[in-house]
């Protein structure tokens, strides 16, 4: 089954052209089915770029999924044209009504700010209440899982000495667990960030259990049962120029920054770098789907029915 997204919505463009299969509003009504509800709160600058990454991996799924965007009401954004925002996003007060079987958070170039500093931290905190009670399953991404994981469990980031930059090698420490059905013992996977969480603050005794791990970078992907939480804080919804243009942008503007790790060819920043993650990247947003399927309960008001609103591991 295809992903069904507003029908002008630039992304549709180049997921057809990747052979993406996208169902119009119109074609989706005629199907007497329901499809998966996914949330997608959409915290990086250049949102389009991030509607298409994520969009990618959620529509290759064999799932009909309708995907709604979803941003901070309280903050405006500087690099996405506000005619964009009107046409394509909710607030998160348009939805909080609402119940998703899955609800994405994406990172933010805000990793050195505490999270009081950051201006809608207040919403921040209140969506992620909310997912508790109106949200089947949530996958938080870098900065957003680095959030997520401080508010539920107190679990501090760090900041690094310098920027943990490339495609590095990571670890399946559980083949058994759903999320990772598929995935090669050790695979690679992008990171771009200046913090970082540590396994020796992640207590499995609040539920949470380490499921990627990389000995150069860290905790990768972490899960937990209360809530179906997914926390990853590495970019594995990257398309394949992303460090790319990271790396050419700090450079045109002066800032440190190192050639990202066992990326481009021969550590040449002109060479085209090579796409070695897509295919673990399509495999975790699959099993993600797949378990969402699985588990959500077909009559949507009753998502979170079972849940208070203490919090996970408490």
């Amino acid at each position: 089954m295809p992903i069904k997204i507003p029908d002008q919505l630039p992304a549709r463009k180049t997921l057809e052209q990747e052979g993406v299969t996208v169902m119009t509003e119109t074609a989706a009504i005629r199907q007497d089915i329901r499809p998966l509800q996914i949330g997608l709160l959409n915290l990086m600058p250049n949102k389009i770029r991030t509607e298409v990454q994520m969009a990618r991996l959620v529509g290759a799924s064999p799932l009909q999924v309708e995907l709604t965007l979803v941003r901070i009401g309280q903050h405006k954004a500087k690099n996405t044209p506000e005619d964009h925002l009107l046409a394509f996003y909710k607030t998160w007060e348009e939805v909080r009504h609402r119940k998703f079987d899955g609800f994405i958070i994406t990172g933010a170039p805000i990793e050195l700010l505490d999270f009081e500093e950051v201006a809608y931290w207040n919403e921040m905190q209140q969506i992620l209440d909310w997912t508790v009670t109106n949200v089947h399953s949530s996958m938080n991404v870098c900065w957003g899982a680095m959030a997520a994981i401080n508010h539920f469990h107190g679990v501090p980031k760090y900041a690094l000495d310098k920027k943990a930059f490339g495609v590095y090698r990571h670890n399946n420490l559980n083949p058994a667990s759903p999320y990772l059905n598929g995935f090669s013992d050790d695979f690679q996977i992008p990171v771009s960030r200046w913090t970082e969480v540590r396994d020796s603050d992640i207590d499995p005794a609040t539920g949470l259990e380490v499921l990627m791990k990389s000995d150069e970078t860290g905790v990768c992907l972490v899960h937990e049962a209360y809530c179906n939480r997914l926390y990853i804080f590495n970019h594995i919804e990257y398309d394949s120029f992303s460090l790319a243009e990271e790396y050419h942008r700090d450079v045109a503007q002066g800032k440190p920054i190192e050639i990202p790790h066992n990326y481009f060819p021969e550590d040449n920043p002109e060479a085209e770098p090579q796409n070695r993650w897509r295919s673990h990247a399509h495999l975790l947003f699959g099993n993600w789907i797949n378990t969402l399927y699985q588990t959500t309960p077909y009559d949507m008001s009753k998502i979170g029915d079972d849940r208070t609103m203490n919090r996970g591991g408490d």
